[in-house]
């Protein structure tokens, strides 16, 4: 796997903040996000770098003619989310990074708002911005919470200001932090790698926070597909929900603090067992079932010799005491929730 490195042209010497960009295909995306950081207004000085997923729709090509001032890591084969966010940060030279995805936009103040939140907050944090969505303008969340299963409940208060995670279009946390919590884990690939390592953070006494001010749109869901209500109720992709099942399931069984985690992981089995079989018989299709319940339920036994090792290690050097811990989530069933509110999700 080869990658190339395209510097910026007039690059700032000292920049503060290290925008960070991971796109795959997205050449109808670039303009926007990248526009609305170069937008900024009453920041100090900043770079932007790109990293290119091995794009077949021209990225890399507009990216150094129309953005020269961006810094283009091109690679020639699909490395994934995490790989590519974890290149991007060992590029940078930043004090912060900004974890930007590619059909985000940000407001014109919300680098601003984010370097206030950081010399406001008396140690490192990991911060992140209101979200809205980018069709109808309503907001999205205020970073998220999470159910007993780490499935992510929507922050929608003003005054709360803890969260359980930054969800990853838009995570900002100091290079330093990032290097110490070892960023993003590649054996996520993609999905949950936000809740990940916002888990580890917290596990640490790291505050997790989104601020009041300011915000981004984005256009939810186009990278993985789904993920998204519409008129038609929820839509969602088996890719997407293969990815997210078992990243969740991993992240349960390496965060749960001390003897908490082994009641939680054996309901959250026993919950996935029967979604995945009702779903199965509704559909009259095994299709679910095959690619995305049962290698989920296999994950704490196939996986084994990733993640015990995993858990003995960030448990070891948690901080933070239980009742702290589960002070961000929600003793309610998220997919229940949404079961109740939109119906069965539809799979593409």
């Amino acid at each position: 796997m080869a990658l190339v490195f395209h510097p910026a042209l007039n690059a700032p010497p000292r920049p503060r903040v290290s925008v960070c960009i991971a796109n795959f295909n997205g050449a109808g995306l670039l303009a926007d996000c990248i526009d609305s950081v170069l937008a900024q207004v009453g920041t100090e000085a900043l770079e932007v770098i790109v990293h290119d997923d091995a794009s077949s729709d021209g990225s890399v090509q507009l990216l150094r003619e129309r953005w020269p001032q961006v810094a283009l890591l091109a690679s020639d084969a699909n490395a994934g989310f995490c790989t590519a966010n974890n290149r991007m940060a060992g590029h940078a030279r930043g004090d912060y990074l900004l974890l930007l995805n590619n059909d985000a936009a940000l407001f014109p103040d919300a680098i601003a708002t984010l370097l206030d939140g950081a010399r406001a907050a008396s140690r490192p944090a990991i911060l992140t911005l209101p979200q809205y969505d980018w069709e109808s303008g309503a907001l999205v969340d205020r970073g998220c919470l999470l159910d007993p299963f780490c499935n992510p409940i929507p922050n929608l208060d003003p005054a709360r200001r803890d969260v359980a995670y930054a969800i990853g279009a838009c995570l900002w946390i100091p290079r330093s932090l990032w290097r110490e919590l070892g960023g993003f884990p590649e054996w996520m690939e993609s999905i949950g790698e936000d809740l990940y390592l916002c888990g580890v953070a917290r596990l640490r006494d790291v505050p997790v926070r989104a601020l009041p001010g300011s915000g981004y749109r984005h256009r939810q869901g186009t990278s993985f597909g789904g993920n998204r209500a519409g008129s038609d109720g929820l839509r969602t992709s088996v890719k997407r929900r293969r990815l997210s099942e078992r990243n969740k399931t991993r992240a349960l069984f390496v965060l749960m603090p001390g003897w908490t985690m082994w009641p939680l992981l054996a309901a959250h089995l026993s919950a996935l067992a029967i979604e995945g079989l009702v779903l199965s018989l509704l559909r009259r299709d095994t299709t679910l079932w095959r690619a995305v319940y049962a290698p989920a339920i296999a994950t704490p036994l196939r996986d084994t010799s990733l993640l015990a090792p995993l858990r003995r290690k960030v448990q070891a050097a948690r901080t933070t005491g239980i009742a702290r811990w589960f002070s961000v989530v929600r003793w309610q069933s998220r997919k229940l929730v949404l079961l109740a509110r939109f119906g069965i999700p539809k799979v593409q």
